[in-house]
């Protein structure tokens, strides 16, 4: 089973797909030809599940440093051995720049590689073992000039290489030996079955692929990152990497680039987040407004118009979505794979897909609102589907559902649901003028109220001395955050002050990091307790920053930032004990929830807002 620590994992994006590569030479996870489709290389999961090693022989290599080079997804890795120095430099090619807005719109369905030697002399291995459909596939290898064939499953694939190797009936491999600047060159190409097998790239077709791409990425970092102010590296970044969890086909966002990297090591919350939510996208295309200027925020409403399409108001919007709009992401289990540190089970799917969460109608008008600006003249479609969210919002918000954390039990009335019921109506009101639905507003505004008084009444906690998880509950959860930052009461309200204190005394770690809730199978009906969610940690410090407690912000900040890995990526969460990141990676609620705070603690810096 794979054991190589989440951190030491890093994140390659051609705006379609998503591979995972380790911090020692291996491409560990790779989906063709979408983020959600089926593996080619699983190692990640399991040691069968297929990979591609480039590493010395012999021994391991004395040190390795790593960086994504500058505005780009292009990932540079430093090696040196006892007897030289080699460099590994790659990315999936998104093609030709053209118009940065469309960044990766022709890209080939292609990893590419290159090793460079940079000092003495290294001797190297090379370890093709490709094994489609999530490792079910043993394909078949056949050599040809400049690279080799392989076909299994779903597809074909041409590996190019011009280096001499041995094919057997299960891997490609090679040895070879670099001196100070000479190189080698390697690409890996999908193509669907039925079509004819890629045709191979020769060592100059692999530098120019990514002397393309590295020029497709700064020009659509020059173009769209303008961010100024704290942590400005990792803001845009993070940018970047919310920008290469999108599906330039559709607009679509998914959640994370994995499937089943656990919440608990060993545990059953291990789930597949190679999806769409509303939620998670909405919230990234707000961070994206700060970190990268969402020029493209009309693919993303016209993807959440096609792809929601349904009979709302009288049945709940579906909360995700396949990155081509399915519906049906019906959940399964892979017995055969033993899953990371033996997390099992390793699910494909999601079973939460058809859950009623009320908050999705909250978060798309509430990102509609912010984005507005981008969004040019709506189309009649996105106009009534916008609307329609509102009239869901109106309709539902009395109703039980399973929350923010698509908890797998009994409905309940969760605070968070009916808060993002009310932003729904809130954020309908005040475009109601691009919606054409001016005629609509009064009625939009009773139901506001009500929903306003409820939450006050019935969200407030008087024992506790705070909002809780849901009405009547005594429970903590940390989504109560986001009554200041959605604007619903003001960050210095004594009740949000009172609230934001009970979260730290309750919600935090021993490293000082925020928790969503009191985990457990009495719970939420799952076995094992979480770590600690970075999300949560960065609502946190931003609540904080609203409040004009800058000094306090600034240090959950950086608490929450330590576990950034060497190259600026996270995961979903962290383990209390270990201090070692969980969960789907890299995690777009991670990357946006650090936009979002930086911004804040800037903009409360730029108020003068004096340090407690």
């Amino acid at each position: 089973m794979s054991t190589l620590a989440i951190s030491d994992h890093a994140l390659l994006s051609d705006r379609h797909s998503a591979a995972v590569v380790t911090s020692d030479g291996c491409v560990a996870w790779l989906c063709f030809p979408r983020f959600d489709s089926e593996s080619v290389f699983a190692s990640l999961l399991d040691d069968d599940g297929g990979h591609w090693w480039i590493r010395p022989v012999g021994d391991a290599a004395s040190a390795v440093s790593r960086e994504y080079l500058d505005g780009t997804m292009v990932l540079r890795s430093t090696y040196r051995t006892a007897s030289g120095a080699f460099e590994i430099t790659e990315a999936m090619e998104v093609g030709a720049a053209g118009d940065p807005h469309r960044l990766g719109e022709h890209a080939p369905h292609t990893v590419l590689r290159t090793v460079r030697c940079t000092s003495g002399r290294v001797e190297l291995a090379m370890d093709f073992r490709p094994r489609p459909d999530y490792g079910l596939v043993v394909p078949t290898f056949d050599a040809v000039a400049g690279g080799v064939v392989v076909q299994g499953g779903p597809a074909r694939f041409t590996l190019s290489t011009t280096l001499p190797v041995t094919v057997s009936a299960t891997a490609v491999t090679a040895r070879f030996a670099l001196g100070e600047g000479e190189s080698a060159a390697f690409a890996l190409q999908f193509a669907g079955i039925g079509e004819a097998a890629p045709s191979v790239y020769s060592e100059a077709a692999v530098e120019a692929g990514l002397a393309a791409t590295i020029a497709a990425w700064r020009a659509w970092s020059d173009l769209h990152q303008t961010y100024r102010g704290p942590w400005e590296d990792l803001v845009r970044h993070s940018g970047r990497v919310l920008q290469a969890l999108s599906y330039q086909p559709t607009g679509a966002i998914v959640a994370a680039a994995t499937t089943s990297l656990p919440e608990v090591v060993g545990g059953e919350r291990n789930w597949d987040y190679r999806y769409s939510w509303v939620r998670d996208a909405s919230f990234t295309m707000q961070a994206l407004w700060v970190a990268a200027c969402p020029d493209e925020a009309h693919e993303f409403f016209e993807f959440m118009t096609i792809a929601g399409a349904d009979s709302m108001p009288e049945r709940h919007l579906q909360i995700m979505f396949g990155v081509g709009g399915e519906h049906d992401l019906t959940e399964r289990s892979l017995a055969h794979l033993s899953g990371w540190r033996g997390s099992a089970p390793v699910r494909v799917g999601n079973g939460a897909w058809d859950q009623p969460q009320l908050d999705v109608y909250g978060e798309l008008l509430d990102a509609a609102f912010l984005l507005r600006g981008q969004l040019g003249a709506l189309t009649p479609s996105t106009q009534g589907f916008l609307i329609a969210l509102a009239d869901a919002a109106s309709d539902q918000w009395r109703r039980p559902d399973n929350g923010i954390w698509e908890i797998r039990g009994e409905p309940r009335h969760f605070l968070y649901s009916k808060l993002m019921c009310w932003v729904a109506l809130d954020r309908a009101i005040a475009i109601a003028d691009r919606l054409d639905a001016s005629h609509r507003v009064d009625g939009w505004r009773r139901t506001a109220e009500l929903i306003r008084a409820a939450i006050l009444e019935e969200g407030w906690n008087g024992e506790v001395g705070a909002f809780t998880q849901s009405f009547g509950s005594p429970d903590l959860d940390a989504s109560a955050l986001m009554l200041p930052i959605v604007g619903f009461l003001p960050a210095d309200d004594p009740r949000i002050q009172a609230t934001v204190d009970a979260i730290i005394f309750g919600l935090t770690d021993e490293r000082n990091l925020v928790s969503r809730y009191r985990s457990g199978s009495d719970v939420d009906g799952m076995a094992g307790h979480e770590g600690s969610f970075l999300l949560c940690t960065f609502w946190l410090a931003q609540v904080l920053a609203q409040g004009d407690r800058v000094a306090e912000a600034r240090e959950v900040f950086e608490r929450a930032i330590e576990h950034v890995n060497d190259v600026g990526l996270l995961a979903e969460e962290v383990d209390a004990e270990t201090g070692e990141q969980l969960g789907n990676f890299p995690q777009a609620f991670s990357h946006l929830g650090l936009v979002n705070a930086a911004w804040a603690i800037q903009l409360a810096e730029e108020r003068g807002a004096s340090p407690r």
